[in-house]
């Protein structure tokens, strides 16, 4: 006869895990592909609008600030309008949008601004695309919140 299993505080048994992870891994897989979608669309603007040496990256610039502006709209969308599937809002909201916008991006961009010798516009576009995606979020979801709800918040 064997010992009933007992549980160590602060340590899971292995089945329980495995559990979890199964419960999980469906979340990260669709952050994943949706991350990835996200990054493509990203770089190709990037392709599209290059930022030359110097100047101010409008590309990052306008990624940023409409990523923030969908997201607006997503919350309002899944959180008001529809009654979304468990995966919606890791797919689109961390997936596709997390990869879509680039924060990251954007601090290597000021850095380079001012290795350029641009601190003046460094400080523009660090502050511009903060007020702006600040904006972005809040009118797209009220906007959204209007049109799609028909109230105001």
């Amino acid at each position: 006869m064997t010992a009933p299993e007992t549980e160590t505080p602060g340590v899971r048994p292995a089945s329980r895990r495995r559990a979890e992870w199964r419960a999980q891994a469906p979340v990260v897989g669709v952050v994943a592909a949706g991350g990835a979608l996200g990054a493509v669309a990203r770089y190709a603007l990037t392709l599209a609008w290059p930022t030359p040496p110097g100047g101010f990256p409008w590309a990052t610039f306008w990624t940023n600030v409409s990523g923030c502006a969908a997201m607006g709209v997503l919350m309002v969308l899944i959180t008001e309008v529809w009654a979304a599937h468990r995966l919606l809002r890791p797919f689109l909201g961390t997936g596709v949008l997390g990869g879509y916008t680039t924060f990251s991006t954007y601090a290597v961009d000021i850095r380079a601004l001012v290795d350029a010798g641009r601190p003046g516009l460094a400080f523009a576009y660090l502050a511009a695309t903060l007020c702006a995606a600040l904006a972005a979020v809040w009118l797209a979801s009220a906007a959204a919140r209007r049109v799609l709800t028909g109230r105001q918040r």
